[in-house]
């Protein structure tokens, strides 16, 4: 039978050690049949359709491991603080005033547009109110595990920490099986705003309901100093302590871990999360990415928050990991090209479960793609894709994009959802949280 489609007439960037200069990439029922050089499909029947790169790069769509996509209402709302300034004299407080469903959905339609816009097909998003962020990647058609957040103080929709799990066990079932590419998880925001009970709790239910579950993990000195303070351990350590380290299927940040708790991590087959773009806005340190590979760590990649960052670009943060690698090691070879464009395609989908089904494009896998714009001064000349993804490219190089096989974006047009009208509520609610005189 015929493909669905087939995606050619630029290079193609399938994965490490997968790479043509004139490429080709079949589609058949939302996966991938082929992916080659254009000479060598030679198909049985000519594909339905046919989309024409025009010399574009064609590479499988980004993995953002970590980001709170409602947060893009908060997009430089506070900025130059250290994150518990930031959080309690900022960010709690306007989440608290202006955090609800309608809220969450508009908002979470924005980022996800953001993001494919800029070449993620697949996101992990960890906030609160998230049935709404869930409707929202269902409506987009994006593929995304949706983590309803744990805290053990008020929390938007959740105004008595004690009826939490009630909320997590509702947001878990309304979820199950309602999308074909939206699926649950929770997330636990810190070990050190949840007491061992709820660790041990959010561990067992994600357990009961075959979900993932993530949590904040030695993302700051403070984190270390409190978890020392009140435990005797660090983060990585008291999990273990609570007999839960296993079950976590990843930590985000991983900033300020030591050799025993990288090493502890890599014998529980803990995943980090690295979010180097946000940690240097604030000024939290940075992720030992080298060193954690180095422990046999597997290691992602992550955007956080719009309002920590402040944008939502993979691309954006390919140069960041890379560079801070080289910096923070003064060894220009470290974390090379390939390297880096690795840890956001397999090293996120490890980290998320999704490992043989995002991250390459290769027969079996989903066909979820990006298409690069060829004709940019920055983008030439362009001697090798991965070097030219993580050192030239810019988020708005994205020109088409497809997910499971459904074009989402054509020449850079979000095609499932009205991303100006979606734009101009959020400017509108904006002026509502800057409040008179803005």
């Amino acid at each position: 039978m015929a493909d669905d489609l087939l995606v050619k007439g630029g290079p193609l960037w399938a994965g490490v050690g997968l790479s043509w200069s004139q490429g080709a990439v079949a589609v058949k029922d939302g996966l991938v049949t082929y992916a080659g050089s254009a000479d060598g499909y030679q198909p049985p029947a000519p594909p339905a359709k046919v989309l024409d790169s025009q010399g574009g790069l064609i590479l499988p769509g980004l993995v953002n491991g970590h980001t709170h996509g409602a947060m893009t209402l908060f997009r430089g709302l506070a900025d130059d603080l250290p994150l518990e300034a930031w959080l309690h004299q900022h960010i709690f407080p306007a989440e608290a005033k202006w955090v609800n469903p309608e809220m969450v959905e508009l908002c979470t339609l924005l980022a996800a547009g953001e993001m494919l816009l800029s070449g993620t097909t697949t996101v992990c998003d960890a906030y609160f109110c998230m049935t709404a962020a869930a409707r929202a990647y269902g409506q987009v058609g994006m593929r995304a595990i949706v983590c309803q957040g744990v805290l053990d103080f008020p929390a938007p929709g959740v105004p008595d920490p004690g009826q939490k799990f009630a909320v997590c066990r509702d947001f878990l079932e309304y979820c199950q099986g309602r999308w074909p590419l939206v699926s649950a998880g929770l997330f636990a925001h810190s070990c050190y705003t949840c007491s061992p009970a709820t660790l041990q709790e959010t561990s067992r239910l994600a357990a009961e309901h075959g979900v993932p579950w993530f949590t904040h993990l030695s993302e700051t000195v403070h984190e270390i100093y409190t978890m020392r303070q009140r435990f005797g351990a660090d983060p990585a350590q008291h999990l273990a302590n609570l007999g839960i380290l296993e079950s976590l299927k990843a930590g985000v940040h991983g900033v300020w871990l030591d050799a025993e708790e990288a090493a502890l991590l890599a014998r529980a087959g803990v995943g980090i999360i690295a979010c180097q773009e946000s940690e240097m806005k604030l000024a939290s340190g940075t992720c030992d990415i080298p060193g954690l590979l180095a422990a046999g760590v597997t290691v992602g990649l992550g955007t956080d928050g719009a309002a920590s960052n402040n944008d939502l670009s993979m691309i954006g943060e390919l140069g960041f990991a890379s560079r801070a690698a080289k910096l923070d090691t003064m060894d220009p070879t470290a974390l090379s090209a390939v390297q880096t464009l690795d840890l956001a395609l397999t090293g996120s989908a490890r980290c998320l479960g999704l490992e043989g089904v995002v991250g390459r494009l290769a027969p079996g896998f989903a066909a979820d793609l990006v298409v690069l714009q060829a004709l940019a001064p920055h983008l030439t000349p362009m001697y090798d894709p991965a070097s030219a993804l993580v050192n030239q490219c810019r988020g708005a190089d994205v020109r088409h994009v497809l997910v499971a096989g459904r074009q989402v974006v054509a020449d850079r047009q979000v095609l499932t959802f009205d991303l100006r009208e979606v734009m101009a509520r959020v400017r509108g609610l904006a002026r509502q949280v800057a409040g008179p005189g803005a």
